[in-house]
């Protein structure tokens, strides 16, 4: 599975910040009974390493956020992270991902910080409300070359606007409770066909 075709198709990133492992698996569970392949769960989640043990066995792939230190995102590729999610720059991360074949999402707000993730391709915009899909449109003519998934304050509600912004994908932390019969409903309105 290639994680960014797939993040492209999906066009919304679940970004889970729950208040046990527990409740994180069963919105892992959920989200992949929904049909979404691609979920973050973040440093937040109190015992998220055992989390994401736990879901291993899930048709998704699961990726860890928040990362804030080299030791987090060696912790976080130890227990089979999918990929690794920055706020801001980290420095080392993107060399660890780079040396480890996997797929990094630096974050950054300024596009000074933003550009530091030409290397991957791909970048998290945060905190994405701050500036909207208007602040997004500015970005992309200068950072051409970026994928942006804005991620911050947003809400389903928000998702098509950011989306016709020229998001790759947006992320999205509230509205992930829903019974699976709506979280489908919900993922099939902004599911996009593959890049060409």
């Amino acid at each position: 599975m290639n994680i960014l075709t797939d993040l492209y198709q999906q066009a919304v990133l679940p970004v889970l910040r729950s208040p046990s492992w527990q409740r994180a698996v069963d919105t892992v569970t959920a989200l992949t009974d929904a049909g979404c392949p691609v979920v973050e769960l973040t440093t937040s989640t109190p015992d998220w390493d055992t989390a994401l043990g736990a879901v291993a066995g899930r048709p998704c792939q699961v990726g860890v956020g928040t990362i804030r230190s080299v030791e987090e995102a060696e912790k976080a590729l130890a227990s089979g992270a999918a990929f690794l999610v920055s706020p801001f720059p980290v420095d080392g991360v993107a060399a660890l991902a780079s040396a480890e074949d996997v797929p990094f999402i630096q974050g950054g707000f300024t596009p000074g910080e933003l550009s530091g993730a030409r290397s991957a391709g791909i970048a998290k915009v945060f905190p994405a409300h701050l500036g909207g899909p208007r602040y997004l449109r500015s970005l992309a003519p200068v950072l051409p070359e970026l994928r942006l998934v804005p991620t911050g304050g947003i809400g389903w509600d928000d998702v098509s606007d950011y989306l016709a912004a020229g998001a790759f994908a947006v992320g999205i932390g509230s509205g992930l409770d829903l019974p699976s019969a709506e979280l489908a409903a919900a993922f099939a309105r902004v599911r996009r066909e593959p890049p060409v």
